[in-house]
């Protein structure tokens, strides 16, 4: 063996960047229980309860409901390209990197796009999304419920209303929201919606939750043409998670235990209550960050996903070294900014199990030293204390 070769062993890490979130040990456990075969009895009775657990977590009784292997990414690329075809009309709103990254993924599909922008950090104006959209022959909407980019959640309903007016396929991102803001499918209409694992949903990245509905289904049964990617195929993937169990590809069989059980204390705890503990751990970060003298990028509170929480740099305080400084203390995982925002913003996320009071008050001392050793001048200890009073207000 080559001598450059060693065991891994990495440190524990606090996890509080953009995704992956902490995992609680019951889904560590999870992970490790022997392979099985991917026609075990046992193993399919685990993909039907699982199937279940992420009806109930997407809020829908959608037939096909199902993980794809694969990160968010390959949920994105599936909820776009099984129902474009070349020449389709789509539309995507975009107001950050991952909206984008749609866009990329239609182009590739030979799709007619109709962009949409809007202003970082800003959710979008549905009456710009109706005039951009009226008169033409759209197969799907495509918008991102929580910006990861950006910290910007979007209110579903109205784009939905517009996207039923207009005909088209309402296509959801929901990577950094799901199990950690409100999501209705079935009673707002969503017709195609995915996700990821490893964000709010609390399990080990490697896996896309995506659910259709019967609209989304009469279009992807009625194509003219074959869907461009045969993995990605779900009118393939659908028969193996159904009563067929066809086989198509050997599924992860460790990763579905481990998200098997993420979603099993996903419910335990309630997803209204989950929801609220999100909220209340990102409320009290909030305050904790404007009581060190800092301020949100997304200026309007209503705007704001309490998942990823995108806080401005201040003047002449070093992205890298705070953050590198977070890490090497304090083991402190944060992210920096994407694209346009490089340089410019943190981001805090506050999903799964990192959505906690200890997490948050242990960033905001932890910030406060790095920030004082970087030259901001501010209150030494306001920000632990105005979070505290969230907490035990709520």
């Amino acid at each position: 063996m080559s001598p450059h070769v060693h065991t891994i062993n990495f440190a524990k890490r606090l996890l509080m960047g953009p995704g992956p979130s902490e995992v609680d040990p019951r889904v560590y456990r999870a992970m490790i229980q022997p392979v099985v075969g991917h026609m075990d009895p046992a193993f399919l009775e685990i993909l039907g309860q699982l199937q279940q657990m992420l009806r109930d977590t997407f809020r829908t009784v959608n037939t096909v409901t199902l993980p794809i292997p694969g990160t968010g990414s390959a949920g994105m690329e599936a909820a776009l390209i099984n129902f474009i075809e070349p020449g389709d009309e789509a539309a995507v709103v975009v107001g950050g990197v991952f909206a984008s990254r749609m866009c990329e993924v239609l182009d590739r599909c030979g799709a007619k796009i109709t962009r949409i922008d809007h202003a970082w950090g800003t959710a979008p104006d549905p009456e710009q999304v109706r005039k951009a959209v009226a008169g033409k022959k759209l197969k799907l909407l495509g918008i991102v419920h929580s910006e990861t980019s950006t910290g910007v959640c979007t209110p579903l309903e109205p784009l939905s209303k517009i996207a039923r007016e207009a005909g088209a396929l309402m296509v959801v991102d929901t990577v950094s929201s799901l199990g950690g803001i409100a999501l209705e499918t079935d009673a707002w209409g969503l017709d195609v919606v995915y996700s990821g694992t490893q964000k709010c949903l609390a399990c080990p990245p490697g896996l896309a939750p995506i659910t259709l509905s019967q609209r989304a289904l009469d279009v992807l049964r009625n194509r003219k043409t074959p869907v461009q990617s045969w993995y990605l195929d779900l009118s393939m993937v659908e028969k193996y998670w159904g009563p067929e169990r066809s086989y198509h590809h050997t599924p992860p069989v460790n990763m579905i235990f481990a998200f098997h059980e993420a979603l099993r204390l996903l419910l335990e705890e309630g997803l209204d209550l989950a929801q609220a503990r999100h909220r209340r751990a990102h409320l009290a970060l909030v305050a904790g960050i404007e009581a060190m003298g800092l301020r949100m990028f997304v200026n309007d509170p209503a705007a704001r996903a309490a998942t990823v929480n995108t806080i401005c740099i201040p003047d002449g305080v070093d992205d890298a070294k705070v953050r590198g400084h977070l890490m090497q203390c304090y083991a402190i995982e944060i992210a920096g900014g994407l694209a346009q925002l490089k340089g410019k913003i943190w981001r805090v996320g506050l999903m799964g199990l990192t959505a906690s009071p200890s997490n948050v008050l242990l960033l905001l001392s932890a910030l406060d030293g790095a920030l004082a050793e970087a030259g901001h001048k501010f209150p030494r200890g306001a920000g632990a204390v105005a979070a505290e009073k969230v907490f035990a207000a709520s």
